[in-house]
């Protein structure tokens, strides 16, 4: 056999092998093989910023969908992605105290989940397998969720991504939501590649924390949890007891009876060795977790308690970012407040990290007393009354290590400009907000929000300033002894960028939608309509894809339908799989023909 003959032999098995891996990277999400890198196809479709998007749920029982939310079941349907149609998709509600809200009032502006995998496993929106919409509830500004994501993405937090929706219903126009990336595989993928760790989401609240979606929650526990913990009159500050303790400061709960009202383990706090000790973390897992998941995360849980190889058992940049940017936004309904809930805790090769959640009563909003209070909450007090969150505590029991936080916080305030990222999102929305056919806020509310919530980061930064160079004492006793120094807080009142109680600046009953949507308004006029990009490209029509035809399965491209960039609106892995095969196909023949010319 001559050495030609052997030479087109391995060019013909290279290129055989070489289609074959083709063909399994095309379709390695069905064949069940995840990438190593990163980057996935969602990032710069749904969650580019500089855009509102569009999201169209098609349902034929919508009305009878509504009056069973409040069981958070599945139901199927079709959605359009700005110009791409997904059928077989299940959409349900969701939430924590804002379920019950909305059940309570007159109005069907739930919060929603959408999983495109529930009914065909590995089916996804470019790599996204579930997507939450948030209603925007207790937040006059429309900004509070979005804006602290964007802040811990932008100083290097693993933190979700998101952007604004204009959702309609069956070509019908529904509301402007947030859509949120669910907290689940794609996020995992795209944040730690292939090789993923443990997720957790610890809860004792019964809040919506695991697997049973907040469903034992009751309007009752709220009304328990406002006689605990009750909201000072207007215009009064929270007092400090006698021992000195700041009682109930926005931003930093955790001083009430017990040191809040989370367990041991959703305080990360080490029991013993026994799994079934950490019933609310491991009933709350995220992923498959094994004996051996239990015993790592156990394991770390012990050395962070008692202060040891810290290095090993925390990812040490990732935490610190993460509570730079939690501390700074006051969020009382989290980790560091007295509910002790509202977090992610990722685990991998035994090192912890958080992921962040959950901000919509951030900013000294979760009882909105105190301005003053929550302006200056004291960064190295992050929980009042010195009870133990070990996965906060390690910062401050070393010079080194507190000097560290110190220095990342400085980073902060120089690196991330929240001002900006305000008047970016509000010239985005204000249209929107305007227009918001199911408003639980005036748009007047609106602007009042927006501008409380810009003066607070900007004194909250001053505070912060002042505590890092000296100015200002750091520590809660430190306020206590010595308050003359604090910035003044008294030009804004937080309960204007709306509070727990679902209220914002004034009173005024909650619609039952389509109340707003119809009156004009000045700016009417200039303002792009609901539902439709604003940069005038066409939106598809609710008569050019009927729920028959979406049920039957969507066209590769819609009419009319394009991305932000210009690009077909549908593009699946088997367009460009074809091309792939073309090619090595030619390459194969020529090879043969080489053969022949040899021969």
């Amino acid at each position: 056999m001559s050495t030609s003959t052997h030479i087109d032999r391995l060019c013909a098995a290279a290129l055989a092998v070489c289609l074959l891996l083709a063909a399994a990277f095309m379709n390695g999400e069905a064949l069940g093989v995840r990438p190593a890198s990163s980057v996935m196809g969602y990032e710069t479709r749904l969650f580019d910023t500089e855009r509102v998007h569009t999201i169209d749920i098609v349902m034929d029982d919508w009305d009878g969908f509504l009056e069973n939310c409040e069981n958070e079941e599945y139901a199927q349907c079709a959605v359009i992605i700005d110009g791409e149609a997904y059928q077989n998709t299940a959409v349900r509600a969701k939430g924590n105290t804002s379920l019950s809200m909305v059940s309570a009032m007159d109005s069907d502006r739930y919060s929603f989940k959408l999983e495109f995998d529930h009914y065909d496993s590995g089916r996804t929106y470019h790599g996204l397998d579930k997507l939450s919409l948030n209603n925007i509830i207790q937040d006059t500004t429309y900004l509070k969720d979005y804006l602290t994501y964007r802040m811990m993405g932008a100083f290097g937090v693993d933190a979700p991504l998101c952007s604004y929706v204009f959702i309609t219903v069956n070509g019908e126009d529904w509301g402007l939501y947030l859509a949120v990336e669910g907290i689940e595989d794609a996020f995992l993928r795209r944040n730690y590649g292939s090789d993923i760790g443990a997720l957790y989401k610890p809860d004792s609240l019964s809040f919506g924390g695991g697997r049973g979606n907040g469903q034992e929650f009751r309007m009752e526990d709220m009304e328990d949890f406002e006689a605990v913990f009750p909201a000072p009159p207007d215009g009064q500050s929270f007092d400090r007891g006698s021992d000195g303790e700041a009682h109930g400061v926005p931003g930093r709960f955790g001083g009430g009876p017990g040191g809040g009202m989370g367990s041991n383990d959703v305080k990360l706090r080490y029991i013993d060795d026994d799994p079934e000790s950490y019933p609310n973390i491991f009933e709350n897992a995220k992923t498959d977790v094994t004996k051996v998941d239990q015993a790592r995360l156990i394991a770390a849980l012990k050395n962070l308690s008692a202060g040891e190889n810290l290095e090993q058992v925390l990812d040490i940049d990732e935490v610190l970012r993460y509570f730079v940017v939690h501390n700074f936004v006051c969020n009382g309904d989290s980790y560091t407040g007295s509910m002790v809930h509202n977090y992610y805790i990722y685990e991998e090769n035994g090192r912890l990290s958080m992921i962040p959640w959950d901000y919509n009563l951030a900013y000294g909003t979760f009882q909105a007393g105190d301005a003053a209070s929550a302006v200056n909450a004291p960064i190295d007090s992050p929980v009042s009354g010195g009870d133990s969150r070990p996965i906060a505590d390690w910062m401050f029991g070393s010079p080194e290590y507190t000097a560290l936080y110190h220095q990342y916080f400085q980073e902060f305030l120089e690196t991330v400009d929240c001002s900006a990222l305000i008047g970016q999102a509000v010239a985005l929305i204000a249209p929107y907000v305007e227009r918001d056919p199911t408003w639980f806020y005036t748009y007047e509310e609106f602007e009042t929000g927006v501008e409380t919530l810009r003066t607070f980061c900007a004194l909250r930064a001053e505070s912060i300033a002042g505590q890092l160079n000296g100015t200002i004492p750091s520590t809660e006793e430190g306020q206590t002894e010595n308050s003359s120094d604090l910035v003044d807080a008294s030009a804004i009142t937080l309960s204007d960028m709306g509070t727990m109680d679902r209220s914002g600046g004034g009173e005024h009953p909650f619609p039952t939608g389509g109340e707003r949507g119809n009156w004009e308004s000045p700016s009417q006029a200039n303002s792009p309509a609901p539902g439709q990009p604003t940069n005038g490209e066409a939106a598809l029509e609710a008569e050019s894809q009927p729920v028959e035809v979406l049920r039957r399965g969507p066209p590769e491209r819609l009419e009319g339908s394009h991305l932000p960039d210009g690009e077909p609106a549908v593009r699946s892995g088997n367009t460009l799989l074809l091309p792939s095969i073309a090619v090595l196909l030619m390459g194969l023949l020529t090879a043969f023909r080489y053969r022949r010319r040899r021969k």
